[in-house]
Parts: C-alpha cells; sequence; structure tokens
C-alpha cells in the first residue's frame, strides 16, 4: 500500500471520527480536553486486560482441564 494512500485513508478515518463524536463542533482546548479523558480510559482498559486476562484464562484452562480427567492429586497422605 503507498504511503500517501495511507496517510489519506488514517486521515479519513480521523474525520469519520470527528463526525461520529461530533466533536469537529468543539473549541481546540475543548478537543484537548476530550482526546485525553479518551486516550486515557483506553490505555487503561488496554493495561487492565494485560494484568487480568492472563490469569482468566489460566483458571479457565485449569477449570476445563479437571473434566478432561487432568485431576491433581491430593498432596496430603493418608497414614494408615
Amino acid at each position: 500500500m503507498d504511503i500517501k494512500n495511507m496517510k489519506n485513508y488514517v486521515y479519513w478515518l480521523f474525520c469519520q471520527f470527528e463526525l461520529i463524536t461530533c466533536s469537529y463542533l468543539m473549541e481546540p482546548w475543548e478537543k484537548v480536553l476530550f482526546y485525553t479523558f479518551n486516550v486515557a480510559m483506553l490505555l487503561t482498559v488496554l493495561y487492565t486486560a494485560y494484568l487480568f486476562v492472563c490469569s482468566h484464562i489460566s483458571t479457565a484452562l485449569q477449570f476445563f482441564s479437571h473434566f478432561l480427567g487432568n485431576q491433581h492429586e491430593n498432596t496430603v497422605s493418608v497414614v494408615k
């Protein structure tokens, strides 16, 4: 893909974003606050997903491996 076409496509996407959010009607200082808030929320969601998705996947795999017969043995031995 050509660099000029890519630049035009990104600009078109940004224009679509401004139209959908009506941010083209905002003053420059309002746009800065709006975009800062949106970027902060996006980064927070991505960071949270990075932290917790791995542990949820691990827990789910342990749960489903129990049904497949891959059970952990009890570590306490029975003394007779």
